[in-house]
This record gives C-alpha cells, sequence and structure tokens, in this order.
C-alpha cells in the first residue's frame, strides 16, 4: 500500500509500503548546505574566463598603449601618422615639439618657430582666440591644415573657402619658391580657397582657385600658410611627387616646429569653472546608441517570450519508476530515523482510503468516532487493536514499523474483499 505523495514525478502504481515509501517529508531536508568549496566548485568555470579576458585585454592595452598614435601625429609610423615627416625635419635640424592644447601652443610660438594647427575646425572659440593672438603677435609662421568655414573668419579673416578640389596632385602654378622647388604635389582633394583682395600668393589652383596660400601678418617676418589638405604630412603619401619636399620647405623654414594636436578638452569650447553632470561628459552618439540597445533588447524579449495558444503535451525525456522514487525516500527517511512521520502518513493515507471505501465523508475520515464503527462492521473477525491500528503511537523500532505497514495493508485488503 502506497499513500498518495504529491512530491512523486510520476503516477505511481501500488506497491508494496516500506518506511519512507508513503513520507512527505520535503527533499530539501536531506540536501547538503552550501560551503565555500561547492561554491567554488560551481563557479570557478565563470570565474576563470573573466580572469582570462580581463589578463587579454590588459596586455593588449599595455602593448598598444605605448606604440600607437593618432592620425597626423609625428610620433606615430602609421600609414595615417606622420612620424616619416618629422624624422626628416629632425635630419635638417628642425626640433619638433608636440603640444596638445590653445594655451601651450600660443606660450610656445615666436620669431623662430612655425606652429603647425592640424585640426582647426575641431577647436572651441576660446581656442581659436588664443591660436589668433599667437598669429599676430608670434612674428613667426603659423601652419593651418586644412581649414573650414569653422576656422577661417577667426585664424584667416581675409580667406574664404570655395568649394572643394576634385584633383588630388596639382601643379604649383605660382611663384612661391618652395612650390617652385617641389613641384607637383597632393595639395587637392579637401578645400579650395578664395581671399578677399589681400595680397599674398596663391599655389596649386584647381578650377582657378588655389588650395594653398601664403598670407602676410601684421608683425614683420610673419606669416600664416593655408593649406587645403593634410596629405602631403601623411606616412603613405610622403614619398609621391613632391610631397615631401612641399613639406619640408613649409614646415622647416624656422628651426623649431611646434605641431599642435588639439586634445579632447581642446575641441569642445566650455567653461572651467561650469561644473557639468555625467550626462554633459557622454558624446551625444551615446543616446542613439543606448536608443538601439532598448529597441534590441525589446525584439530579443519578443522573440523568446512564451507563444501564446493551446498548451501541447510533450512526452518526458526519461521514465522512472515508481518504485525507485518510494525506495529512494525510504533510504532518506530510514537515514533520518523518521519513524513518526512515516507512521503517521501511513495511517492517514490507510484512513482516507478506508473512508473512500466505506462510504464516510472525507471530512470525517480521520474521526475515529465515525471510522472505526464503519470499519468494524466490515470485518469478519473482530480486531481486538483497530483504535490502535489506525490511531495508535509512533512504532518504538524499524520493525514495529515494518510490522504496522503489514498490518495496514492486511486491514485495508479485508475491507475491500470483504
Amino acid at each position: 500500500m502506497t499513500p498518495p505523495d504529491p512530491a512523486t514525478p510520476v503516477r505511481a502504481t501500488p506497491v508494496r509500503a516500506t518506511p519512507v515509501r508513503a513520507a512527505r517529508e520535503d527533499a530539501r531536508t536531506a540536501a547538503p548546505a552550501a560551503t565555500p568549496r561547492t561554491v567554488w566548485r560551481r563557479t570557478r568555470g565563470l570565474l576563470i574566463c573573466l580572469g582570462i579576458l580581463t589578463v587579454a585585454a590588459v596586455t593588449l592595452a599595455a602593448l598598444a598603449s605605448g606604440s600607437r598614435h593618432g592620425r597626423l601625429d609625428p610620433r606615430s609610423a602609421d600609414p595615417d601618422g606622420s612620424r616619416a615627416v618629422a624624422e626628416l625635419l629632425q635630419a635638417r635640424g628642425v626640433t619638433t615639439r608636440v603640444v596638445t592644447t590653445a594655451r601651450e601652443a600660443a606660450a610656445a610660438a615666436g620669431p623662430g618657430t612655425t606652429l603647425l594647427v592640424t585640426d582647426p575646425d575641431r577647436l572651441g572659440e576660446s581656442r581659436l582666440r588664443a591660436i589668433r593672438s599667437a598669429i599676430d603677435l608670434s612674428g613667426g609662421r603659423t601652419v593651418l591644415l586644412a581649414p573650414g568655414s569653422l576656422s577661417l573668419p577667426d585664424l584667416a579673416p581675409a580667406a574664404r573657402t570655395k568649394g572643394t578640389a576634385f584633383d588630388q596632385d596639382l601643379d604649383p602654378g605660382c611663384t612661391l619658391p618652395a612650390a617652385v622647388s617641389a613641384g607637383r604635389a597632393a595639395t587637392g582633394g579637401d578645400h579650395r580657397y578664395t581671399t578677399d583682395g589681400a595680397t599674398g600668393t596663391a599655389c596649386y589652383p584647381s578650377g582657378g582657385h588655389p588650395t594653398l596660400l601664403v598670407l602676410p601678418t601684421g608683425t614683420t617676418g610673419g606669416d600664416t600658410v593655408i593649406l587645403g589638405s593634410e596629405t602631403i604630412l601623411l606616412n603613405k603619401k610622403l614619398a609621391s611627387e613632391g610631397n615631401a619636399s612641399l613639406a619640408l620647405q613649409l614646415l622647416g623654414s624656422r628651426p623649431d616646429l611646434v605641431w599642435y594636436l588639439p586634445s579632447l578638452a581642446d575641441v569642445q569650447d566650455e567653461d572651467p569653472a561650469q561644473e557639468q553632470s555625467f550626462l554633459d561628459l557622454l558624446p551625444h552618439g551615446w543616446s542613439w546608441a543606448l536608443l538601439q540597445l532598448f529597441a534590441a533588447a525589446v525584439l530579443a524579449a519578443l522573440w523568446r517570450a512564451r507563444r501564446l495558444g493551446p498548451l501541447v503535451t510533450e512526452k518526458l525525456p526519461v521514465a522512472i519508476r515508481a518504485s525507485e522514487t518510494t525506495e529512494g525516500r525510504a533510504r532518506l527517511y530510514r537515514k533520518a530515523g523518521a519513524r513518526d512521520r512515516a507512521a503517521t502518513v501511513l495511517r492517514a493515507a490507510t484512513r482516507e482510503r478506508l473512508a473512500a471505501l466505506l462510504g464516510v465523508p472525507p471530512a470525517q475520515a480521520h474521526d475515529p468516532a465515525a471510522l472505526l464503527p464503519a470499519v468494524s462492521a466490515r470485518l469478519t473477525e473482530r480486531q481486538p487493536d483497530l483504535p490502535g491500528l489506525l490511531f495508535g503511537t509512533t512504532p518504538a523500532t524499524d520493525a514495529a514499523l515494518v510490522a504496522l505497514a503489514d498490518h495496514l495493508d492486511a486491514l485495508e485488503r479485508e475491507v475491500r474483499t470483504s
């Protein structure tokens, strides 16, 4: 006889009761407590993977941090760097100093220096004013690399952009000694310029408009060179045409070269005293990126969500015999010595089945006054200890518990067959 056990995952057929077979003890009572060793065994795979990824990321960052620089950086040997022209200038006795702020650039400018501004269109208003002050007061040369309509009004008011020069390699078309000596060079591909009647030298025309302008400044001996393309300074193009000659003559006319590479702080014109929030420091593109990630998350949730529709039955991958589950529970309860709980469950299950056979209401199945007379009426032989069998105390030994199960089986069998 097997008492009903809702924790059993399969339908059990009636088998011989054991001390634990009819028990309803929760399986978690036998579960081992978590220890540091078990926690480590469960999480070591994830921790090892995270450690490998961290070490790889740190290693790659360390290897790349000291050897790679940005575009037009005189320390970079990449195709888009400018280390080749810096080394050629050094061989000619010109020292190159890299600065990253407009304040440093303006302070370093002087009569014996050439100030190269690599990306003037990205400078903020206050930085443009600092460079303009250096142009007017230094008395040296200032080379503006591919300035556009954003920076020309502040740095060179006499010049304006005039479209794009589609041809990259152009002829000098002027009497400037540096251009005549260099010959054909890659000054096209970006901006063309025009002047508002200012005196100066216009070279390398494309469609009637120059891509190289040399304008005098207010200070004696100073000039401003407006170069419409950065191509002649790149490592990958320096050996083409007369690019190397033109670059060396434009940047090497003074003994010192100040190479201004604007930093992130210089490309945003902000008041240093103004406090910024965390969101103000994030790039503008992050809002669109977050929106795309949110849309992707919603689509993934819809894709992985439970499909609506009728329930579909499926076969269990493994069929487990009810007797195996019962025997496993029996071993656990025997190890725990739970004779009291086993006896209680055996008697309760027997009373419920007897009540159903005898027509006793389920609510009165565990009432001795209602159940015992009905059972006695169906027995052919008088049971001397019927109350003790159905409502007695806990057996003292395992053998007594087994005997109780046998007596309950016999009682139920007699009621069924009477």
